[in-house]
């Protein structure tokens, strides 16, 4: 085989290369006695008045939603259910597990979320898989497998995709290029499956100034420098507030569709259900 040939042929390996250093050095990276190690929490809470009209959220994912390191009433999405108090009674069920990737979303998560027939999901996964070298054909299919099953529930699903991983502080800076080349294509595949159901909407973070923030604002991170702190979970709820209220409305105009939409048969919650 010519040089050219064999040049050629050893492109389609390249994802492949990046993602198998990208999840060693990842690995090494997390193993720092010099940082604070934080446990999961859960967001999960009611909120509002009780004789306001009922809106389930169910959210599903890793860490950036259990709030390692942080406040628990600064966590992004608790930010987002209390912004609905003045019009509902918000039930926010969290079933997310600090690392998890899509794969166990689908084991651990799925089944539970369309059990509780959300008004409204969440759905945060793909950072765990884009870090620790998971193919990114099969995140791309476990995300639709997840965001088929929520769909069909007649909720609107918000989709936070990836974010751009290479400004994770801990990261040295040959690891934060190749984690901001992982993240990057990763969220174009969560883009992709999103635009495929019409009651899902994608939080288009890249774009957004919020992006850029997290590169040179280290105060928006927690102390592991790996997690996202108090102030930078500010940041995230102000970047997915517009897309949330989109999914809101997605998921309050099924449930009162005589049609039912993919969700056919739901309703709004009654007093004493959940």
């Amino acid at each position: 085989m010519s040089r050219r040939r064999k040049s050629l042929a050893a492109v389609p390996m390249l994802p492949l290369i990046a993602g198998a250093y990208l999840a060693a050095q990842m690995l090494r990276a997390a193993r720092r006695p010099d940082l604070p190690t934080y446990r999961d929490q859960d967001p999960s809470g009611t909120f509002g008045d009780a004789d306001l009209p009922r809106l389930r959220i169910v959210s599903l994912g890793d860490s950036s939603l259990t709030a390692p390191g942080l406040d628990i009433e600064n966590v992004w999405i608790r930010r987002l259910a209390r912004s609905l108090t003045d019009r509902y009674r918000v039930e926010l069920v969290c079933l997310a597990v600090g690392g998890a990737r899509a794969r166990d979303v689908i084991e651990g998560q799925l089944e539970e979320a369309v059990r509780l027939q959300p008004t409204v999901a969440t759905v945060n996964v793909g950072s765990n898989d884009a870090l620790r070298g998971v193919r990114l054909s099969k995140y791309r299919r476990r995300l639709e497998v997840i965001v088929e099953r929520l769909t069909a529930t007649g909720a609107g699903v918000m989709v936070w995709g990836v974010g751009d991983l290479g400004s994770i502080p801990r990261f040295p800076p040959s690891l934060q290029r190749i984690a901001k080349m992982r993240s990057h294509a990763f969220d174009l595949a969560a883009r992709d499956v999103a635009l495929r159901y019409p009651n899902a909407v994608k939080v288009n973070a890249w774009e957004s100034e919020a992006s850029a923030r997290f590169y040179r604002e280290p105060e928006l991170w927690a102390g592991d420098l790996f997690h996202l702190g108090d102030a930078g979970h500010g940041v995230l709820a102000e970047a997915a507030g517009p897309t949330f209220e989109a999914a809101v409305v997605i998921g309050l105009n099924r449930v009162s569709s005589p049609e039912g939409g993919g969700g056919s048969g739901r309703r709004p919650m009654t007093e004493g259900e959940g």
